[in-house]
């Protein structure tokens, strides 16, 4: 008997391709039986690995150059300014190296070049990836890890070589949006050009090396029509929450990390009337509400080395009621201060939406009466509802947990609950202070709210059913219901 092969069998769950600034990649993500997690692999189909080496070739010739004084780059910072001038001096190079290939060609080489020196390398492949919400460089050992919207945690086939590497990267990052990174700050908070947050630290205060973790930026940012389709929502909630901004009750949204908050969050600003005046204040802009409405972003600023020139949320939130705002919304609560500001100012007549961690609207009020935040429980019923968020680890779904209102003691009374066997969510409960304070301001009777719910959930259906899912068209769907002009049986 001959001695048998072991054959490893390759389960692939995915294939697709990706085009970086003309560089074809596939992606290939597989499941082998010698591993514990799904494998991401990356390839450039449009490049053999002779053109690779030719390309450092020429890479190491122009760095001598720039070493020598041969070339002069401009000391300036600007990126943009020394690309121009590095593509300018790699094509001559090119033209040395490849006589023969022609202008599309020698533009996808300079990119590649451009991107491998002055990028982010490789990471950069990953940004293009809108499958992908999480990077992860946890060292030099490591490969990179990414967090793919659809298989959760998988293992690439990326490695950043040196520890040096993954430290040049932080520090450009930190660089391009004045912020500084260095072995007396090794933790820096930032974002990429393109908005992406940024968190990087550095070795010993990360044992086992330099790491960064990029939360991309949507460039399409989730609509309640992606939300109803998805069943991230369903069509009552999403009704119920409606009713809630049109008539300016707060509405905080609470879930644990990565359980889709500011993302709800940017949901259902959608449902606000384009006649009044939105402020939002965030550390990181992430937002991105329908043109139609009235929208003043601000965002904190960190302070200089020398720790001059902070803008906090804090600072922003006592500014924001300056500007004679009819509404507030804020990243997320994470002081007493910031607390104590936004609850004053739902006291005083505003409108006033965030994010805030906890698991569920009986948690949220634990951690919101309690130190470190200590806001009075009496307090809390100017907040007239939560939503809570919540992420299946094990299925990797998100879906709206609760809804809840807050009652008169500051206790929460939930409304809709969400049944994980059913996957669906449940009516628990009838109104018992949303209808009262709704009645009192408007008039409205409980048949009337009730009838208003099933035109809303009338019109969340009709959106999805046509496919009314950019900010644009949602928002000028919304004018024109805010308007009388449209009505759906």
């Amino acid at each position: 008997m001959g001695k048998g092969k072991v054959i490893v069998k390759k389960e692939q769950l995915d294939k697709y391709q990706l085009n970086v600034n003309n560089v074809l990649v596939e992606v290939v993500i597989e499941f082998p039986e010698t591993e514990t997690v799904p494998l991401y692999n990356v390839s450039i189909t449009n490049m053999s690995e002779t053109t690779k080496l030719i390309l450092e070739k020429i890479r190491e010739e122009f760095i001598s150059q720039v070493g020598t004084g041969a070339l002069e780059v401009s000391e300036s910072g600007n990126l943009e300014v020394i690309k121009i001038q590095f593509k300018k001096e790699l094509t001559h190079l090119l033209k040395k190296y490849f006589p023969n290939a022609d202008d599309k060609t020698k533009d996808m080489l300079i990119n590649y070049v451009i991107e491998q020196n002055l990028g982010l390398g490789n990471i950069e492949i990953l940004l293009k990836d809108s499958q992908i919400e999480e990077i992860v460089v946890n060292s030099a050992k490591d490969p990179i890890w990414i967090y793919h919207k659809k298989f959760a945690w998988l293992k690439t086939n990326i490695v950043i070589p040196k520890e040096e590497r993954i430290r040049h990267f932080s520090t450009m990052i930190g660089r391009n949006v004045s912020k500084e990174i260095s072995i007396l700050n090794p933790l820096m908070d930032a974002h990429l050009l393109t908005g992406d947050r940024v968190n990087a630290t550095l070795s010993p205060i990360s044992s086992n090396g330099n790491t960064i973790t990029i939360r991309k930026f949507a460039q399409e940012p989730w609509t309640i029509t992606d939300f109803l389709r998805a069943k991230t929502l369903d069509y009552y909630g999403a009704a119920l929450i409606w009713l809630c901004l049109q008539h300016e009750l707060s509405v905080l949204i609470v879930g644990g990390t990565g359980s889709g908050k500011t993302s709800m969050l940017n949901v259902i600003c959608s449902f606000m009337p384009p006649n009044q005046r939105i402020l939002s204040i965030e550390d990181t802009r992430e937002l991105k509400l329908p043109p139609t409405l009235h929208w003043v972003p601000m965002e904190t600023r960190m302070p200089n080395p020398e720790g001059k020139g902070g803008v906090t949320m804090l600072d922003l939130v006592v500014n924001t009621l300056r500007m004679r705002p009819d509404r507030i919304i804020m990243g997320e609560i994470r002081k007493q201060a910031e607390a104590e500001v936004l609850f004053e100012a739902m006291h005083t007549g505003h409108s006033v939406y965030g994010t805030f961690h906890a698991n569920n609207a009986e948690e949220a009020v634990t951690r919101l009466t309690n130190p470190p935040i200590n806001i009075p429980k009496l307090v809390l019923p100017a907040l007239s509802a939560m939503v809570v968020q919540n992420r299946n680890r094990r299925t990797n779904q998100r879906r709206t947990f609760q809804i809840a209102e807050i009652m008169p003691n500051g206790e929460p009374h939930t409304i809709l609950q969400h049944n994980p066997v059913k996957d669906e969510m449940e009516k628990v409960d009838k109104f018992k202070m949303i209808n009262k304070t709704l009645n009192l301001y408007t008039g409205l009777s409980d048949d009337d709210l009730e009838k208003d719910l099933q035109q809303k959930k009338a019109i969340l259906e009709y959106m999805v059913k046509n496919n009314i899912r950019e900010l644009g068209a949602i928002g000028q769907l919304m004018s024109k219901y805010y308007r009388g002009q449209l009505l759906i049986k």
